[in-house]
């Protein structure tokens, strides 16, 4: 195409983008729209004409236009789809244009990276195929010209998924059947798995380990050697690194698939927490090193936004310095107890569209534990801050109104009861049990808003934190962990993982069974959070009065007052509720607050920090 031409009275063409095998990617302006905004064409054509290649080209080309508009709308990190169409045997798609550049003006030949910067780099990647890994879709193409650093927040963006590229490569062979001509992705990046074209979710994480492991190194991928007896790649002498990240590198790239991570998720989870040793093992020795100059330094150097290229394994011995003797106790104020929270490992699950569980994760959650009288005790699991998009889709099937517009949250860090508040920890905190479906480990029903509330205010008193209901905000943030799905599980639920009315179905579950009581908690598998239970079994209160709607709603994931005083949102269903009730948007106001109902109870958030 030319620039200046213009498709369907609509695109004008500016100029070209790139040519590849695929076909080609213009800059485009938007003609229908105020100020002509810049857009992204991409002109893709089928490499044989056949009809048959025509047919499956097509429907190949409607699949993955389906995929993409979802991704976009999903997350801020996939640029957003706003056409797609057929002219002849030709095939376009218009997206949003991401200002910015990629990460290979980042990644030049024998440039090597720090190794903070690496961790930011390899984690900006697997947030952006988060989104993707949770609706089970695979890049295929993930390499340094598919990463866009975006000007505006210096987000990574995930370009070009490959899947769309199969259109370019198929073809008929001798006997009639189709065929892919070649595997779609990049060598290099591309493990042996996908190169016999049957990628995987961990094809990806390869993929991403390898543009860490060329940050690190300065060196293209394919110029390491392998391991005659492993086939894996031996790169650890090219670079400065850590052991901590070189043995979650080492795994991302690992030869044989099942050895990965299984999915962008699992990696980032694994990132998160060995960054967080390694955060701690600094403070540790700056505590160790006093006040002085050595303290001073490690906290510049943990600090620095873009440090020298020194290793951390140089910063953090693998065993204590001799010369350094045990610090006496002082009277200076008792460290944080925020770097001694147990850690717990969980496994949860998700499923297909039919309730078909396809993937089982590990988690790994830390732990504070309050003593609340009579041998109770009262588990709280630390929610990491971030930022979500609140709210459902309007394709979200069964949604409601009351679940939009969909809005982003900023969530700092709090923690949140690992389960709703039992009949047990009622027991010992308000000394009676107002629940029909008795039982110490299930949870405390038949409690008003106000009831909820009185216990926060107690189990305040009794532990010196300042305990209430969550937010909505926090609820949804909390319930969601990190999935933009109907369910934390994914697309749809079962009475094997949710405690709900099974006579009802959602998406292509089939039908299960129907309790018509609460069960103890913790029998159903956590969201990645750790969390139980946040779909089913009871609805749980939230601290804001009810609105109708989220116009207006704050996004720093406070409490939102000003509406309904004599209503609040009740979030996440209950063993009565059909599966739509139970989805992680769903929010309902049926219940005024001093209502009281067997379908109704609550958890319990708190910062951590002692207030009183």
């Amino acid at each position: 195409m030319q620039s200046g031409q213009i498709l369907r009275n609509h695109y004008k063409i500016i100029k070209s983008l790139g040519t590849g095998g695929f076909g080609d990617t213009y800059l485009a302006q938007d003609l229908d729209l105020p100020g002509n905004p810049k857009c992204v064409v991409k002109h893709l054509k089928p490499k044989s004409l056949d009809p048959i290649v025509l047919s499956i080209a097509r429907k190949l080309f409607e699949r993955e236009a389906e995929t993409l508009y979802k991704l976009g709308r999903d997350s801020d990190q996939i640029p957003r789809l706003f056409a797609h169409f057929q002219e002849g045997r030709e095939f376009y798609l218009v997206q949003e244009y991401i200002e910015g550049q990629d990460i290979s003006r980042e990644l030049t030949p024998g440039k090597k990276l720090s190794e903070s910067e690496t961790i930011a780099l390899v984690k900006g990647i697997l947030e952006a195929l988060t989104v993707a890994h949770h609706n089970n879709i695979i890049h295929r193409d993930i390499k340094p010209q598919n990463l866009m650093r975006r000007r505006s927040d210096n987000q990574i963006v995930l370009i070009d998924f490959g899947a769309v590229k199969e259109i370019s490569v198929l073809t008929t062979n001798q006997k009639g059947a189709t065929t892919l001509t070649v595997a779609v992705g990049t060598l290099g990046y591309m493990p042996s798995e996908q190169n016999c074209g049957k990628p995987k979710l961990s094809s990806d994480i390869y993929a991403v380990g390898m543009v860490g492991i060329k940050a690190l190194t300065g060196k293209d991928p394919e110029s390491f050697p392998t391991d005659q007896n492993t086939g894996n790649i031996i790169w650890r002498n090219e670079a400065q690194v850590s052991k901590y990240l070189a043995d979650i590198l080492d795994k991302m790239v690992h030869q044989y698939f099942p050895q990965r991570y299984d999915n962008a998720t699992e990696a980032l989870k694994a990132l998160n927490i060995q960054n967080n040793k390694t955060r701690r093992q600094i403070l540790i020795l700056g505590g160790l090193a006093g006040s002085g100059f050595v303290g001073a330094l490690l906290i510049q150097r943990f600090n620095k936004p873009s440090p020298e290229n020194i290793p951390t394994s140089e910063l953090i011995p693998e065993t204590p310095p001799k010369n350094i003797s045990t610090p006496q106790p002082t009277p200076s104020p008792t460290p944080s107890p925020r770097l001694k929270f147990p850690i717990e490992t969980f496994t949860t699950v998700t499923v297909n569209s039919r309730g078909e569980i396809i993937s089982r994760p590990q988690g790994q959650a830390e732990l504070m534990t309050e003593n609340i009288g009579n041998g109770v005790s009262l588990e709280m699991v630390k929610i990491p801050g971030g930022r979500f998009l609140m709210g459902s889709p309007e394709t979200e099937a069964e949604r409601r109104s009351s679940e939009g517009p969909q809005h982003y949250v900023d969530v700092p860090e709090f923690f949140m009861g690992k389960y709703a508040v039992t009949q047990g920890q009622w027991e010992a905190v308000m000394g009676n049990n107002p629940s029909r479906f008795k039982g110490a480990s299930r949870p405390v029903e038949k409690v008003s808003w106000y009831d909820a509330t009185k216990f926060c205010q107690k189990l305040s008193q009794i532990t010196g934190k300042k305990y209430s209901l969550p937010s909505e905000s926090q609820w949804e943030y909390a319930c969601r962990a990190g999935t933009t799905t109907p369910f934390y599980f994914g697309e749809t639920i079962t009475s094997e993982l949710v405690n709900y009315d099974g006579n009802y179905t959602y998406a292509d579950a089939p039908e299960g069974i129907y309790r018509k009581e609460t069960t103890n908690v913790g029998i159903f598998p956590p969201n990645a959070f750790g969390l139980y239970d946040m779909h089913g079994n009871v609805w749980e209160w939230c601290a804001d009065e009810w609105h109708s709607n989220y116009d207006g709603a704050p996004t720093d994931s406070s409490v939102w007052l000003d509406g309904d005083k004599d209503r609040s949102p009740l979030r996440g269903g209950s063993w009565a509720s059909i599966p739509n009730y139970c989805r992680s948007a769903i929010r309902i106001n049926y219940y005024r607050r001093d209502d009281l109902n067997s379908t109704s109870g609550f958890r319990v958030v708190c910062d951590g920090g002692r207030t009183l």
